[in-house]
């Protein structure tokens, strides 16, 4: 797969980081753990600035894509349907286009998962995030799940797969399990939530999740992340890559 047109910048280094962010459709994170966001554009270039509700309209996709350029966040993310438009919105941009996917219970079949993303990456997405089947891995089947999320990965090619575990369903056991599944099938990075779950993103499971995975996967924490202080205790806590539709109200807080 040649390079994607909008293409992310890469993502902030925290110090003693000396690996570079490959200008790639799919880069491969740094993982780190930072002590502190210096300036607000650090906080921004982690951001992917989301719009996942159901009753979002072209107007409101575009208004995200034109603050997405603006304030120079890493991606934005949508709904499958959106992804052409943002694609060509962002293109040149530096912004990456992010498409979920099985969203936002997971509970879909393996064959519509890979047909969803490659059409997603085939019509300019970059990044994935996909849902894993909640059901199965709290029934312990965990070889169905790694199958599930390495389908999906190989049908992406190289777009950047983000393997969502929706930690408010699960136990810290699960948590573990269902980060060293997705690390194992190849994933990226592990995601806290949908947002649609019943619950968002934690310091704590950001926390757990950084310390099964290791440094070199990222993560990324979403759902519930509206303020600037939560934002940077989700950073410090271990989170390479935000999810927030507020994301103009933390960038401006840190910038205050």
């Amino acid at each position: 797969m040649g390079r994607n047109n909008n293409a992310p910048r890469g993502t902030v280094r925290a110090a003693g980081e000396t690996g570079e962010h490959a200008m790639t459709a799919a880069p491969k994170p740094a993982a780190r753990k930072p002590a502190a966001i210096p300036r607000p554009a650090d906080l921004a270039a982690l951001i992917d600035h989301t719009i996942l509700k159901p009753d979002a309209t072209a107007e409101q996709v575009r208004r995200i894509c034109d603050e997405a350029r603006e304030h120079r966040f890493f991606s934005v993310c949508v709904n499958p349907v959106f992804v052409p438009l943002v694609a060509q919105a962002l293109a040149g941009s530096g912004v990456a286009t992010c498409s979920v996917i099985a969203f936002p219970f997971g509970a879909t079949a393996t064959a519509i998962k890979v047909a969803e993303a490659a059409r997603a990456v085939g019509e300019g997405a970059g990044e994935i995030d996909m849902v894993i089947h909640v059901g199965a891995l709290k029934a312990g089947e965990h070889d169905a799940v790694r199958a599930d999320i390495a389908a999906v990965k190989q049908a992406g090619g190289a777009a950047l797969l983000k393997v969502i575990i929706e930690t408010c369903l699960l136990t810290d056991e699960e948590k573990r399990a269902a980060c060293r599944i997705a690390k194992k099938a190849g994933a990226d990075f592990v995601k806290t939530s949908t947002g649609f779950g019943g619950g968002g993103a934690t310091v704590a499971d950001v926390a757990l999740m950084r310390a099964e995975v290791g440094r070199k996967m990222g993560v990324k924490a979403s759902g519930g992340i509206r303020d600037y202080a939560t934002a940077l205790a989700m950073v410090q806590a271990g989170a390479t890559r935000l999810g927030a539709s507020a994301s103009i109200a933390i960038v401006t807080a840190a910038a205050a």
